[in-house]
């Protein structure tokens, strides 16, 4: 493992904090995210070095960190308001991290190449004073990069800036991270910097995380109700499996609910393939996860491959941008789905109307920590 954080502690006495535990693999870009004031800024600075840990380790290729200066740990870090030198113009900026190691033509060199891949080639005899937002950032990336460190660190980088600029900034760094191969550890509440550029996700609240895995686990399989909030599931609830093969379980919500779920993951660890119905032990409760955008409305019952088909009864919406939040009471139970502004108007719907919701199996995740999911989250 390339950055190992184990049983981490550290004590700011109105704030910890607590046993925290990660590892990234070289090439990886985790992206932490969580509410403010949850700890995620203080984990970046104790792995830089400007906190000292009370316990617990941190590990970069191997080497324990705890006892090195922040400038021996040959880490980067960029943070949303970027700290530039305002005597010195873009050239300088950049070069400033390896001026004492190459000669000037290796210099040129240099910085021209990472100011080409971050399109700033243009800059760089310009005045810090004159940069844009998008511009100023940019600078700082390419003098983070410049030093090729062993990680870089992102502080919210792209939260001072307009969504046009976040968008291109974050092309830029997809592709720069690739041709670097570089290891990123970057702290956001923007979710569209999860989806174009995580590999791994890790969810913090209380200086504690929480989860952290691929994409597909946190935002699918939540192991709290924390977590299962924070990334927008919306739609969890309580079964029982009452009938279950190597496909397919039938998860009873009541006797008048029952929702099919074809989740691979889960199936194999129930009924291993190396395993009759009779040899299986299971607990048949069960949560089942059901992400709003996975939902599918209709006005009348339509022919599909979806083996989730139920019929209910609007009760509400909430306007979110372009896009409603549908609530729809299903024999009791309230599932929400995502919509366009567009879509309902098509669709015509009201409150009180009698809707269709369609949904894969594929598409119904079972949550196997049921006895730990709804534990008390500080």
């Amino acid at each position: 493992m390339y950055l190992e954080v184990t049983n981490l502690c550290v004590d700011l006495g109105e704030f910890k904090l607590d046993n925290i535990n990660l590892a990234i693999e070289k090439g990886e870009y985790l992206v932490l995210i969580g509410p403010t004031g949850s700890g995620k800024s203080v984990l970046l600075e104790t792995i830089t070095g400007f906190y000292s840990p009370e316990s617990g380790e941190v590990k970069l290729n191997g080497k324990l960190l705890n006892n090195l200066p922040p400038e021996k740990r040959n880490i980067s870090i960029v943070y949303q308001d970027n700290i530039l030198f305002p005597h010195m113009n873009v050239y300088e900026n950049i070069a400033y991290g390896i001026k004492k190691d190459f000669n000037k033509e290796e210099i040129d060199q240099k910085v021209t190449d990472i100011a080409i891949k971050l399109k700033i080639d243009h800059l760089l005899h310009r005045n810090i004073a004159t940069l844009s937002g998008g511009e100023a950032q940019r600078t700082s990336l390419a003098r983070a990069l410049i030093v090729k460190p062993k990680i870089v660190l992102m502080d919210e980088p792209f939260s001072a800036l307009d969504i046009s600029t976040q968008a291109k900034l974050t092309t830029l760094i997809k592709e720069v991270a690739s041709s670097y191969n570089t290891t990123f550890l970057h702290v956001t509440h923007n979710f569209n910097d999860i989806w174009n550029l995580a590999t791994k996700v890790g969810v913090m609240k209380g200086g504690k995380i929480h989860q952290w895995g691929t994409i597909e686990e946190v935002f699918s399989r939540p192991e709290n109700s924390f977590v299962a909030d924070f990334v927008g599931v919306q739609n969890i609830f309580k079964g029982k499996i009452i009938e279950i093969n190597k496909d397919a379980a039938e998860i009873e919500l009541n006797k008048n609910l029952v929702i099919t779920s074809s989740d691979k993951q889960c199936l194999k660890k129930i009924y291993p393939e190396d395993k009759t119905f009779d040899e299986i032990n299971f607990d048949s409760n069960v949560l089942i996860a059901i992400r709003p955008e996975s939902i599918i409305f209709s006005n009348e019952k339509f022919q599909s491959s979806a083996r989730n088909q139920l019929k209910g009864t609007i009760k509400g919406f909430i306007e979110s941008g372009p896009n409603y939040w549908v609530k729809v009471d299903v024999n009791g139970f309230e599932f929400i789905g995502l919509l366009t502004k567009s879509s309902a108007e098509i669709l015509e719907l009201k409150k009180g109307n009698e809707i269709y919701l369609s949904f894969k199996s594929l598409n119904v995740n079972m949550i196997d920590e049921y006895h730990s999911f709804n534990k008390e989250i500080h």
